[in-house]
């Protein structure tokens, strides 16, 4: 920050009067900065948002112009600075940035050069650079969206989309309901980064009001586009022009979506694809079919963490980051787009099962694909771009040579396979298209090895072959003489200096300096008394200096590498020419590679886990259970310093098909049913599971109500936010999905809380009849199992309390009558205690605090169980006759009075005082038989 630059602006006045005018339709959302060669500044609203995002302070803002006249509040941003904020405006804050230039030698003349969003990076790449591409976990897909909303019919939603690296376009139109789930789970599918929307400057439409709703839980930025871009007058000329197919437009299906269409010519006008002349017969239009992937909802994501988080600690703390040990950039976006899409086809999921289990069976295949070849492999969708956009230079394409003469490799490891069961899926997936590929490429190898230079790479010089050209030939004599004398040069300086030639003393090309001399940072102190040597400067790896003698030869060799480089220009476009027309190859190659990469990182997964993965069964759709033997949670179990507890999940049709699961907080309810949506999701996307064994049924979505936060801001309470997921699942959820709820209802009133909580269980088991995971406080919810027997089960988590029997009273002891043992397994049955008093011991609250909590509740459950016989013991008793009353409570009367004389004067604790009371009652054959008494017992 120290080396921030300074405020110098030509024509203050002019500037200020040319931003003023701009800031008159500035938006929100958009952030402006300005290009002044070699550093950047921002003004305004700007200014002071920068200043609190990168510099977090505002005393760094300074007035331009006269500050009499109210002055623009300013600042600066170095390069370095610039890139740091472009990527945390774009991936983090949702903002839109636009970079203006200044044009013409005139002051003041200033342009929009490049501008970017969180869905279309095109224009900063290059300042994203690799990092950029990094931080994304997958590809930024922009989406434009229409809709038609009837009060009385459904609601019909209709969406264009593309990666704005790729040049396809993809369409999908779809009814959907009032809550837009299958919207949700439509943006969810495909990482959308941007999403385009009518402009609704009243924010009247409620049913864009519900759209904007869906991208801001999904974090997705919103860009509002006039009503006018989304007609569909000119979108079948548009796409004729666009389109690779040379058939009409008009003659494909696709653009029956009229309102698909609407969205495609608002999406093509945002890109302002059409002004580029080179996009013309290269695109491809298709279908995205949401039925084929298992839909899930925002709050689905989260509970099953699927994707990083901003304060996760490490990688294995979300499912992408557990399963990433992709080689490639393409193979990590893929592994994100699998995990958001997973299968719903029988076919295509054991496919990916089998090619999975053919890396994990060959552990030598799996290490060569991860350490030989894959590691070489750049991004090949990103190099297509480069050559797509005319900005591809020679260097990219000695790039894509060096990819092509690697498939060889590739081929021959597949056909050393020796394990018949293996080859076919691997030949038919992999072997024969990579084989393919490499002969297209062929001829790409040839060229670049008869033209380029390949032997000045290690130098890394990118240049044409000087054999191939008369005046190249003369220029590379004069530069092999040059390089000569440095060699000779860097002899006798060595000499000179005592120092050992490429050990202590270095010959280098400097990417600033240009050829000069390196010593290590320790042998350094010879050369600063030394006559004849001049420092250029100190870095990490050593000090760099030279000699007027290597000064001279070095503005030689720069000169004619400039010569070199000016008489090759020519020969490079040619060659790059010919490699752009390999585009179409070098993508399909990508998609081979990046599927190649994803399957041997679901095998390195599955064989490096604590315990390794097994591969599923899996039942067709609709058919079959879900039944998993020592199920784990993948991400849990790779925790520092925890060992996990297995435990086995039944979930049966017509038997238990939706499990209660009561126990103690802290106990493990929720990883419980948690891990089951993991594991069904994992499955479905082709992976193997953290089972001992496991079958699965095929489920349509995964819906999810788990821990809902308040979101204040929107004016959204806790139970606000816990409603809205319930009705979402309540409204999309069909028999074929699976349903995880954990302790809903704990943001209202006990009593409204549990008969909502038992409502929507009843209708889960009855109406829906899905499977379905029900974590809960409310042990009265257990009842429903015995309503419902064939549909619900109860289980719980076990924890053990110590008793202390012994009848001593020390502090000692006292604390362990209250120890409580969370042991992390799932029995079958009923846990009728929280234990929530226990864990705040467990945290060391105050004892004052501690007792008055349980003294509290021992009142509330006095209370509650007095009450609840208020409600209904006037007609229990209404169906007693006199007699019947005055025998039930003669003998009750009997039977306490012989209970107090047995336990007057003893020193006994609360537990044995009741077992004695349980043996009275046992062994009194009268009470038990009379009806009053067994009215008592069922209240």
């Amino acid at each position: 920050m120290s080396s921030r630059p300074d405020l110098k602006v030509d024509d203050e006045v002019g500037f200020i009067r040319f931003f003023r005018s701009l800031s008159a339709d500035s938006n929100d959302d958009t952030i402006r900065v300005f290009d002044r060669g070699d550093w950047y500044s921002a003004h305004g609203a700007e200014a002071e948002f920068i200043a609190r995002t990168v510099y977090k302070t505002t005393s760094i803002i300074r007035n331009l112009g006269r500050s009499d006249t109210g002055g623009l509040p300013s600042v600066t941003l170095s390069v370095t600075v610039f890139r740091n904020f472009l990527r945390e405006a774009l991936f983090r804050l949702n903002k839109r940035v636009e970079i203006w230039g200044s044009v013409g030698t005139g002051k003041g003349h200033w342009k929009l050069v490049k501008q970017a969003s969180p869905g279309n990076l095109q224009d900063v790449e290059d300042e994203l650079g690799s990092v950029g591409a990094l931080t994304m976990e997958s590809a930024p897909i922009i989406l434009a969206v229409k809709i038609s909303a009837k009060a009385s019919e459904a609601r019909s939603v209709g969406v264009c989309f593309a990666d704005a690296s790729v040049r396809e376009l993809g369409v999908s139109e779809f009814l959907d309901n009032d809550v837009y789930s299958n919207f949700e789970s439509l943006v969810i599918q495909l990482g959308v980064k941007e999403c385009l929307l009518q402009m609704d400057s009243n924010r009247k439409d409620v049913e864009l009001g519900k759209i904007r709703a869906i991208a801001d839980t999904c974090g997705i930025a919103i860009s509002e586009r006039p009503v006018a871009d989304f007609g569909v007058r000119d979108i079948e000329q548009d796409l004729t022009r666009l389109l690779r197919d040379e058939r009409s437009a008009a003659t494909l299906p696709q653009t029956e979506l009229k309102l698909a269409m609407g969205s495609a010519s608002a999406l093509i006008k945002y890109l302002g694809v059409m002004s580029d002349s080179t996009n013309f017969g290269q695109y491809q239009l298709y279908q995205h079919d949401l039925s084929q992937f298992m839909k899930l909802d925002a709050a689905a994501l989260r509970a099953l963490n699927l994707m990083p988080g901003p304060r996760d600690g490490s990688k294995s703390m979300s499912l992408f980051g557990l399963l990433n040990h992709c080689k490639t950039p393409i193979g990590s976006r893929l592994l994100a787009q699998w995990l958001k899409q997973p299968l719903m086809d029988l076919q295509e999921i054991e496919k990916r099962q089998q090619l999975v289990e053919a890396f994990v069976e060959n552990t030598e295949l799996r290490q060569i694909m991860q350490e030989e070849h894959l590691r070489s492999i750049p991004d090949l969708y990103r190099l297509a771009k480069r050559f797509q956009r005319k900005q591809a230079n020679l260097e990219d394409v000695v790039r894509v040579y060096q990819v092509a003469i690697r498939l060889p490799g590739f081929v021959s490891s597949f056909e050393n396979v020796m394990d018949e069961q293996y080859q076919t899926p691997l030949e038919t997936e992999y072997t024969a298209k990579l084989r393919s590929h490499s002969d297209s490429l062929a001829r790409l190898e040839e060229m670049v090895e008869t033209t380029v230079d390949l032997d000045a790479l290690q130098n890394h010089e990118f240049i044409i072959k000087p054999e191939f050209d008369e005046g190249l030939r003369v220029i590379r004599k004069k530069l092999d003489k040059l390089r000569h004398d440095m060699d000779l040069e860097h002899r006798r300086v060595s000499r000179d200096l005592g120092q050992e030639m490429d050990k202590k003393l270095f010959l280098e090309n400097h990417r600033v300096h240009g050829w000069c001399f390196r010593l290590t940072r320790n042998e350094a102190g010879c050369i600063r008394n030394a006559k004849g040597y001049q420092e250029c400067s100190t870095q990490k790896n050593g000090v760099y200096f030279t000699t007027s003698t290597m000064q001279t030869l070095r503005r030689e060799h720069d000169q004619l590498s400039s010569n070199y480089n000016r008489t090759q220009t020519g020969l490079v476009h040619e060659v790059v020419n010919v490699a752009t027309s390999y585009c179409p190859v070098l993508e399909q190659l990508a998609g081979v590679l990046a599927h190649l990469d994803v399957i041997v990182s679901f095998a390195h997964a599955s064989m490096h886990a604590p315990t390794g993965y097994v591969r599923p069964k899996i039942h067709p759709r609709g058919t079959g259970n879900t039944v998993l033997k020592e199920a784990r949670h993948p991400c849990m179990e790779m925790q520092d310093d925890i060992s996990f507890i297995t435990n086995d999940v039944s979930l049966i049709r017509d038997e238990s098909s939706f499990l209660i699961i009561t126990g103690p907080n802290m106990g493990g309810k929720s990883t419980y049913i948690r891990q089951i949506g993991v594991i069904a999701l994992m499955a479905q996307t082709g992976c193997f599971v953290p089972c001992s064994e496991a079958e699965l049924t095929i489920f349509d979505c995964i819906l999810a109500r788990v821990g809902a936060s308040d979101s204040q801001l929107k004016g959204v309470s806790t139970f606000m936010a816990e409603m809205l997921e319930t009705s979402n699942i309540l409204k999309s959820a069909t028999s074929e999905s699976l349903i995880i709820i954990d302790e809903l209802g704990r943001g209202t009133s006990t009593y409204d809380g549990f008969g909502l909580a038992w409502a929507i269980s009843e209708h889960i088991v009855t109406e829906i009849r899905c499977f379905g995971l029900f974590a809960t406080h409310f042990h009265e919810l257990t009842a429903l199992a015995d309503r419902y027997p064939k549909s619900v089960k109860n289980l719980h988590v076990v924890a053990f309390i110590g008793d202390g029997t012994s009848g001593e009273d020390n502090e000692d002891t006292k604390s362990k009558q209250n120890q409580v043992t969370l042991l992390y397994r799932v029995e079958p049955g009923i846990c009728d205690q929280s234990f929530g008093i226990h864990v705040a011991e467990l945290v060391r609250f105050p004892d004052k605090v501690v007792n008055m909590a349980r003294q509290k509740a021992e009142e509330l459950e006095d209370f509650t169980s007095s009450e609840q016989p208020g409600d209904g013991s006037s007609m229990a008793i209404d169906s007693y006759s006199q007699e019947e009353l005055a025998e039930g409570s003669t003998l009750l009367k009997e039977m306490l009075l012989k209970w107090k004389d047995q336990i007057t004067d003893k020193q006994l604790t609360v537990e044995e005082k009741r077992q004695i009371m349980r043996e009275l009652v046992k062994s009194d054959e009268k009470l038990q038989a009379n009806k009053v008494f067994q009215g008592i017992k069922t209240l």
